[in-house]
């Protein structure tokens, strides 16, 4: 079973940074894109960042320039380095990964439990 853990959340003030990590574990044949959404209450679930296996990034309009995401293929992680942190940036922040299961010849979505940033103003 294929299973996706966040780590990195917690309470910063504004102007501060937060590092997400996000480590996928199973019996993986490959990942392809992974991913960093996040919701706060009462708005849907936004894309923050993507990355593809290769490394080639997209980022939300409202986060360029302050947060980066990247990825350790051999360890199956992605990370999201979170600065300049916004108190609209408070969310339930979720990982999401493009996986190919060992067993399996199809490329399924994953998605952890999701890790809560608070930013104070």
């Amino acid at each position: 079973q294929v299973q996706l853990v966040e780590s990195g959340g917690g309470l910063v003030q504004a102007g501060g940074s937060l590092r997400l990590s996000c480590a996928a574990s199973g019996m993986i044949f490959r990942i392809n894109a992974m991913g960093w959404y996040r919701q706060a209450p009462g708005k849907q679930r936004e894309l923050v960042a993507s990355i593809t296996y290769g490394g080639t990034t997209t980022y939300a309009d409202s986060v360029k320039g302050r947060f980066t995401i990247s990825r350790v293929n051999a360890k199956n992680t992605v990370y999201l380095q979170m600065n300049s942190l916004e108190p609209e940036d408070t969310a339930l922040y979720y990982c999401n990964g493009l996986i190919r299961a060992a067993a399996s010849r199809d490329t399924e979505t994953y998605w952890g439990q999701g890790t809560q940033v608070t930013v104070s103003s």
